[in-house]
């Protein structure tokens, strides 16, 4: 799936959507860019916002880490194959994945943070 692709598998065909999705972010995903991963706020790392890789626009995008954020609202109770695919795809690519409920970024975004922290620890030991 990721031929024809480079730059982390960056999809140009998906810019002007990926563009459109950050202009409509969602609370969650504004408050957790806001306050955790803009700036490189987060342990000195660069973080992305709706990168386009492969087929898929993903929610946030550490190149350093190849580690995925994604953010799961209502819809996502009901697509959970169609997820599990998703990030198959993802990780065959050679990404790691986090996933967090929106409900957890808005009722207690530092146990968010804390918990991106150690991944982060774990994914610098490797």
């Amino acid at each position: 799936m990721s031929e024809g692709f480079s730059n982390n598998n960056y999809n140009k065909n998906l810019k002007e959507y990926a563009r459109k999705l950050r202009n409509n972010s969602t609370l969650a995903e504004a408050i957790l860019w806001d306050e955790v991963l803009k700036q490189k706020q987060l342990k000195g790392y660069s973080f992305l916002r709706q990168r386009p890789i492969g087929n898929y626009i993903v929610d946030f995008f550490c190149k350093e880490l190849k580690m995925i954020i994604e953010l799961d609202g209502t819809i996502h109770l009901f697509q959970k194959n169609k997820d599990r695919n998703r990030e198959d795809s993802l990780k065959k690519m050679g990404y790691k994945i986090i996933r967090f409920h929106n409900e957890e970024i808005l009722k207690n975004i530092r146990n968010v943070q804390i918990s991106l922290e150690l991944h982060i620890d774990e994914l610098e030991k490797a």
